[in-house]
């Protein structure tokens, strides 16, 4: 039998970069809203559930077609609670309703809106095709580690490596790529044991062009997905 797999979408109320961040209003629906569709338009979840604590989410996230099944407790509500821990939270609740080890958590975060329900259904099909405790996406590092610099308490610049690099050009460089934190599929079983979203050893990338990669943090990375859905709403329309 296949193995279920449960969407999770974690959304806290407080956020200190962008007030009301999770349902600020974005090219015409709430933050929360994009990542809700794209989850039901990969038809890929059994359920799908958000954890939160707050409950103007709980009612828009409900309006929108998610479950809400509990509020997420106080201590895995704050600036330094762990993504971890709040899924962790999330799976001994699915665990006492009835689902089992062997079946998935997807987690996506709202703050990745420009994600697609075709990117959750290859994500999958990854999984699928490679037997693999995790398939997380990742995108092409903005800039490459082997350039990074680093500036001594005097103001001097020297390079972050011990090897220099720095006349080497870039696309002689060993691709590198970065989580974009869109999307993280894993075996329950595996962070039960693991306790980690990438299993070393064990996690398998799928790959998403830096267009669909905007992780909002910032009002300057909310004007950028604004700016991108907009047109692409123009476009359709």
């Amino acid at each position: 039998m296949m193995a279920e797999i449960i969407g999770l979408i974690t959304a806290r109320g407080g956020s200190k970069g962008i007030q009301g961040k999770n349902i600020r209003v974005l090219a015409g629906k709430p933050l929360i809203a994009w990542t809700i569709d794209a989850a039901q338009k990969s038809k890929a979840c059994s359920r799908l559930i958000v954890s939160t604590d707050s409950q103007d989410i709980k009612k828009i996230a409900q309006d929108w077609g998610a479950e809400v099944p509990f509020i997420r407790p106080e201590d895995l509500s704050g600036d330094t609670s762990k993504s971890i821990s709040v899924v962790h939270h999330a799976i001994n609740y699915l665990l006492s309703k009835g689902i089992k080890e062997s079946d998935c958590i997807l987690l996506l975060q709202p703050t990745s809106p420009l994600r697609t329900g075709n990117d959750i259904k290859n994500a999958i099909k990854i999984s699928q095709s490679k037997h693999a405790d995790a398939v997380v996406s990742v995108t092409d590092s903005p800039s490459h580690p082997y350039l990074a610099k680093k500036i001594s308490s005097e103001g001097i610049i020297n390079s972050f490596f011990n090897e220099k690099f720095d006349n080497i050009r870039r696309q002689d460089l060993p691709p590198s790529y970065v989580t974009n934190g869109a999307i993280y599929l894993n075996k329950i079983s595996s962070i039960l044991e693991e306790n980690t979203f990438l299993p070393e050893n064990k996690t398998y990338a799928y790959l998403m062009p830096p267009e669909r990669s905007v992780d909002i943090d910032t009002p300057w990375d909310l004007y950028l997905a604004e700016l991108i859905l907009r047109d692409k709403q123009k476009n359709i329309y």
